[in-house]
């Protein structure tokens, strides 16, 4: 798999969880407040859970673009707002983990640090610019 298809799959990857976390906080706001992970930090607040589902969703739309457009500041844009959102998300939860178990506290952790890690490795793949030159095609310039 080349540079290019790595980073439209991972991009991929990323608009797809936005999607379905934006699309489930939105139209089942209480179902997703029942999770451990985010039930331990009450109260409850509907109106909160709807601008953070619409959010996921808008966040959603910018990776989408990314990856049918495959343009090199889409991308870059759209990875970095990715990657200032996990690390916000990160470091809120690190500083909130005593409601929770140590091995679901440990789960939580490493799930939010792959949310962080995962764009940050395509952020770097996706840096260079040589990922958006199509396979077998001679460069003309550089890359947008």
């Amino acid at each position: 798999m080349n540079g290019r298809a790595v980073l439209r799959a991972g991009l991929g990857l990323l608009a797809g969880t936005q999607v379905v976390l934006g699309l489930l906080v939105v139209l089942l706001p209480t179902l997703f407040w029942k999770w451990p992970w985010v039930s331990h930090l009450p109260p409850y607040n509907e109106h909160l859970l709807q601008d953070f589902g619409g959010a996921s969703l808008a966040l959603a739309v910018v990776l989408c673009a990314a990856v049918a457009a495959m343009d090199r500041r889409l991308v870059l844009t759209a990875l970095v707002a990715y990657l200032v959102n996990s690390v916000v998300h990160l470091l809120f939860h690190a500083r909130h983990l005593e409601s929770l178990s140590a091995p679901s506290a440990a789960g939580f952790m490493a799930l939010l640090g792959v949310a962080v890690l995962l764009p940050a490795v395509l952020l770097w793949l996706a840096a260079d610019g040589t990922a958006f030159h199509e396979p077998g095609a001679k460069a003309h310039g550089p890359a947008t």
